[in-house]
């Protein structure tokens, strides 16, 4: 870029670290000295993963001031665009927003400053999209949620219209912001490594960080020992189809992550299902490495990192033909999709991956579009050309 620009990060808040949270380090690595701009900041449930961030320039809205704010963010959401209309970012050329569900594209911006939104979905609980919770399960979230969400859809088509442009994090989404916003969308891939140099390490949704910096890519998967599921354990994640599958089939099966379903999984899994918890990055290629393949049975992906993360150790995924795995999965080439989303689906797709060969190496090829590369010269490419237009 010609000049040096100043840059401003916006992202909806740090309480996890997941997908939208890699994308963030990935911009910061791009920008390292952009101060971040959040709803609030919970060190506590980020653990140690706070030390990814620890070191940033970070500003919290008036959010971070209500007592209680880690625990009542949720209901809170209905003054989420409040939170972020707050911060004065008069002084920035770029700002990128990054958001999901609590509106960082609200913020206000000058009419010189370019306001680009990296949207990893439009919120899923104001559109239909089953979220990590089941919420509706209970006749008091259900009546206070959809009173609420009618709010909030109003809002949040409002302040839609704020960015300049908006990124999408893959054709899936941007389908659902042209529907939901009337917003065209440019698709950027999100950053996929399974060792990340933008920072210290790098852990998949839920796990424990590695400590260890710039890793090489590992060799591709030796394969063949047992199945494995890697993600967060809930609602919207439906691992308990891959306990179930695997218990039924009585074939092996690696849990690898925590959350919320932990208990219930466990009750319900067979001899041939192992839980791994939270494993570090050293770990979780070793598991990879020894995988047949990877069951993934989420519904309505936004993109869904750990498929790529998946194949790129060579290891084939059996996912669930819905949202993003569509566009980074090949069926019958680098896995296999199954339509029906219960055990009895994931069972037969299991089946018709045994019967079937895949290739390592070209399963590692196809993965490499996703890299971190490819994600910074987008972005940066996409700045520059929107900087030469007339705002």
């Amino acid at each position: 870029m010609s000049k040096q620009l100043k840059v401003a990060i916006v992202h909806d808040y740090l309480r996890e670290y997941g997908g939208a949270e890699r994308v963030v380090e990935a911009l910061h690595a791009m920008f390292p000295e952009a101060p971040l701009y959040t709803a609030f900041v919970d060190q506590q449930t980020l653990g140690i993963h706070w030390q990814r961030f620890k070191d940033w320039e970070i500003h919290e809205s008036i959010a971070s001031k209500i007592p209680f704010i880690t625990k009542l963010y949720s209901p809170l959401r209905l003054f989420a665009a409040y939170f972020f209309e707050g911060f004065d970012l008069s002084d920035y050329d770029v700002v990128i927003s990054s958001t999901n569900m609590y509106m960082a594209k609200a913020v206000l911006t000058s009419p010189h400053t370019l306001h680009i939104c990296y949207c990893h979905t439009p919120p899923r609980s104001l559109y239909g999209y089953t979220t990590m919770s089941n919420w509706k399960k209970n006749p008091f979230t259900l009546v206070g949620g959809q009173l609420i969400n009618f709010f909030l859809r109003k809002i949040d088509f409002l302040t839609a219209q704020r960015p300049d442009v908006f990124v999408a994090n893959s054709q899936e989404t941007k389908a659902r912001i042209k529907k939901f916003y009337r917003r065209d969308a440019v698709v950027v891939y999100p950053p996929v490594s399974l060792f990340s140099p933008l920072s210290k390490g790098r852990t998949q949704v839920g796990l424990v960080a590695s400590t260890e910096t710039n890793h090489p890519l590992p060799p591709p998967s030796k394969g063949g020992e047992y199945y494995l599921y890697v993600n967060r354990l809930a609602y919207a994640k439906h691992p308990e189809l891959a306990v179930q599958a695997a218990t039924q089939l009585s074939i092996p099966l690696k849990v690898v992550g925590k959350g919320g379903l932990e208990e219930e999984l466990r009750k319900m899994a067979g001899d041939t299902v192992e839980f791994c918890g939270a494993v570090n990055d050293e770990e979780l290629v070793r598991l990879y490495q020894r995988a047949k393949a990877l069951l993934y049975p989420v519904e309505d992906e936004d993109f869904g990192i750990v498929p790529v993360e998946a194949m790129m150790m060579g290891v084939p995924v059996i996912a669930h033909a819905s949202g993003g795995p569509k566009e980074t999965i090949i069926d019958g080439k680098t896995g296999v999709f199954f339509d029906e989303l219960t055990t009895e689906g994931l069972i037969s797709a299991v089946k018709k991956f045994e019967t079937l060969k895949f290739n390592a190496d070209t399963i590692k090829k196809h993965a490499q579009q996703f890299s971190v590369e490819n994600f910074e010269r987008k972005i940066k490419t996409l700045i520059e050309r929107e900087l030469k237009k007339d705002k």
